[in-house]
């Protein structure tokens, strides 16, 4: 199974803090292979002549001029998938502001399950063979067509990486659940804005997060990282030092703008 560049770029990104990467290796993630088929679990992806594709081309089409907009601003800036980006995204959702290097257990845990989350979402990509919006009608897109043209739609690896952050977040602070979650929504509706994926595939991507974290439960290490990520994130909150992020009033009000 071919790991998509941009995953494995964000965990070898912080190798230093994470100690479980291994520069090459294929797998590295929680899950021993074939414990989830992600392909019997997801809603086939939508075909042309169905409702969902129809749909589809309208929610494209009815979103170009958000590109525009404070909106499509921060879509440009969700196309950043490293780690060091990821953890500022949500650093407003936690009310603390977290790095690879002072939440390494926190980012393992999140790298190594973002791995199987990935492994899942390349699966599916390459049975469905989804084409991307803009190859079915024309509309700007707010990144170069030549970064999504060598891979598939449906679902959104965005979505499932931004998911499984969302998800993990929520476990380990489980207080600040209700921003964790929308900016994790927002993450992934800001491919729909971008013009890169389908709603379809945004939704096909929280599926497939959410399907591998259920896996993830079930292995022991996966729970004992649990553990430790949660106590060094409560840690990290309790330090009145940590410093604390700025700009999240406006962010609030971009992550709680309707998209569909």
């Amino acid at each position: 199974m071919r790991i998509r560049p941009w995953i494995l770029a964000s965990a070898v990104a912080a190798a230093a803090s994470v100690p479980y990467i291994v520069i090459g290796q294929v797998r590295a993630g929680y899950l021993p292979s074939g414990t989830l088929d992600i392909i019997q679990v997801l809603p086939p992806a939508p075909v042309k002549g169905d409702l969902r594709y129809e749909h589809d081309r309208q929610v494209f089409k009815a979103t170009r001029a958000m590109l525009t907009t404070p909106r499509g601003d921060l879509a440009t800036r969700d196309v950043a998938t490293g780690i060091p980006y990821m953890a500022s995204a949500y650093s407003c959702a936690i009310g603390v502001n977290i790095t690879p290097e002072n939440a390494p257990l926190t980012i393992k845990l999140i790298a190594k399950s973002g791995i199987d989350a990935n492994t899942q979402s390349g699966a599916a990509k390459n049975a469905f063979k989804r084409l991307r919006p803009f190859q079915i009608d024309e509309g700007k897109i707010c990144q170069p067509a030549d970064e999504l043209k060598n891979s598939f739609d449906y679902p959104s690896g965005h979505t499932t990486w931004g998911w499984t952050w969302a998800l993990i977040l929520a476990e380990l602070a489980p207080d600040r659940a209700t921003p964790i979650l929308a900016r994790g929504r927002a993450y992934g509706e800001s491919r729909i804005v971008c013009g890169a994926h389908n709603a379809s595939a945004v939704e096909g991507g929280r599926t497939t997060a959410s399907a591998t974290l259920a896996a993830d439960h079930g292995q022991a290490s996966f729970q004992a990282d649990v553990a430790a990520a949660k106590a060094e994130l409560a840690a990290l909150r309790a330090n009145p030092a940590t410093a604390k992020p700025t700009g999240c009033d406006a962010e609030a009000r971009l992550v709680a703008q309707p998209i569909l």
